[in-house]
């Protein structure tokens, strides 16, 4: 049952001919750009729409000007959804050429050959892309994406319900603190309210969970020199004591159902039922976005800070974010690079730096560092922890195995007995044989 990297490796191969198959513009290439009259299907998450409509009205003009025969289709997806719909897609005679994909998708799709390579060398400040996003789109020294935006997970919290329970609206900066703060918050309002949670974590949250276990220097799986494979490592002191410590927080302050994950855990701020939520960064603008189920009467009333963690430290946060890719079947992949070269440059990252969402490169980042509306999540980013970049992850249901493993140990399991068989299972599936 062993699931050997020269599998990974020959899957990359494999790549090489299905993208050989496809084309980069063929005799089209050699053309006049203005001559040139295909279609480029590029597939965006609807963040793209609802928060810099005008970057890609802008790069569209752009990339027009130059080729103004050419029809660019572009398609918002919901994250819900995305990746059946691209399964699909890529099965079939109709796929994007462009998609966005989340850090966490890339290496599936880089392993099962549907994404080209291209060379950094043709995007801005490819010499300092945050490294968290680069090597989601690395694999044996390649590249197969473009970093698109970062993202790190901080404290979002109501600063009237903070001030309220405790007299200042400015949040704790060691974890000691904070929880005292929680305890005075959650007595303040939880006399009308015996389901408000002051720390609202839900128990299926394993971003969250895993951020604990890196407080503790703890690890999903490590690389064994050894062996040459990955070995979950769950079950090691390091990741109990981290898995312990974020059960113990849902279990004494999460007042709702525990059993849920962190999908709608900014509605329940907006409902007030939560001062404070462990989230991505631009979750604060959910919160009181009321087209998509926030409560516009709290803006000016949510804000950010670094979450503190145990042992007087900041608590680790996930890198995540998204990335863009050129998939190899297409063929139009010359218009898909130049397209995505338009629309990752220096002055696209401009535009989302402004929006106060981190860029995809470490020049751009650090000015956010000193603005107070993104100190928070930018300084976050460069200790941010990763999932294994490991061949064999992409093919489990990793977020299935994590979460089963938390709601085990809210039901009543030890921490030992679950973390035993997710480690099991994360080695069952993580080395099996292709």
């Amino acid at each position: 049952m062993k699931r050997k990297l020269v599998a990974a490796i020959g899957a990359v191969a494999m790549m090489a001919s299905v993208a050989a198959c496809g084309s980069d513009g063929g005799d089209n290439a050699s053309k006049d750009p203005k001559d040139r009259k295909e279609t480029l299907t590029v597939w965006l998450m609807v963040d793209a729409q609802s928060t810099w409509p005008e970057l890609v009205k802008d790069v569209n003009a752009q990339f027009n000007k130059k080729y103004p025969g050419v029809k660019v289709d572009v398609q918002y997806q919901q994250w819900a959804d995305k990746a059946k719909k691209l399964d699909t897609a890529l099965g079939g005679d109709k796929f994007p050429d462009v998609v966005e994909l989340g850090n966490t998708e890339t290496m599936q799709y880089i392993l099962n050959g549907a994404l080209a390579e291209i060379d950094p060398k043709k995007y801005d400040n490819s010499d300092t892309w945050i490294q968290g996003l680069k090597d989601t789109c690395s694999f044996e020294g390649k590249q197969f994406c473009v970093p698109y935006y970062a993202g790190a997970r901080v404290a979002i919290y109501n600063t009237d319900m903070l001030k309220k329970g405790t007299g200042s609206d400015k949040l704790p900066a060691t974890e000691d603190e904070l929880l005292a703060a929680m305890d005075k918050v959650g007595a303040e309002y939880g006399k009308k309210d015996k389901r408000f949670s002051p720390l609202y974590l839900p128990g299926r949250y394993w971003y969250a969970a895993m951020s604990y276990v890196a407080a503790y220097d703890g690890k999903i799986a490590e690389y064994d020199e050894g062996s040459k494979e990955w070995k979950a490592s769950l079950s090691s002191p390091e990741a109990q004591k981290g898995i312990e410590h974020f059960v113990n927080l849902v279990k004494k302050y999460n007042k709702a159902d525990q059993t849920k994950d962190e999908q709608d855990h900014a509605n329940v701020m907006a409902n007030e039922k939560a001062a404070l939520i462990y989230g991505n960064g631009w979750e604060s603008g959910s919160v009181v976005d009321g087209e998509n189920n926030g409560n516009p009467k709290l803006e000016g009333k949510i804000a950010t800070a670094g979450m503190p963690g145990p042992n007087g430290k900041a608590l680790p946060s996930f890198i995540g974010g998204s990335d863009l890719a050129v998939v190899s079947k297409s063929k139009v992949t010359d218009l898909a690079q130049e397209w995505i070269s338009l629309f990752t440059s220096e002055k696209s990252m401009e535009v989302l730096a402004s929006k106060n969402i981190l860029p995809n490169n470490t020049k751009q980042l650090e000015p956010l560092k000193a603005k107070p509306e993104t100190a928070a999540i930018a300084g976050a980013v460069p200790d941010a922890w990763f999932t294994p970049i490991a061949p064999g992850w992409t093919s489990i249901e990793k977020e299935e195995v994590l979460e089963n493993m938390l709601l085990a140990i809210l039901k009543g399991d030890s921490v030992e007995k679950a973390t035993k068989a997710a480690d099991e299972k994360i080695n069952e599936l993580i080395n099996q044989e292709s």
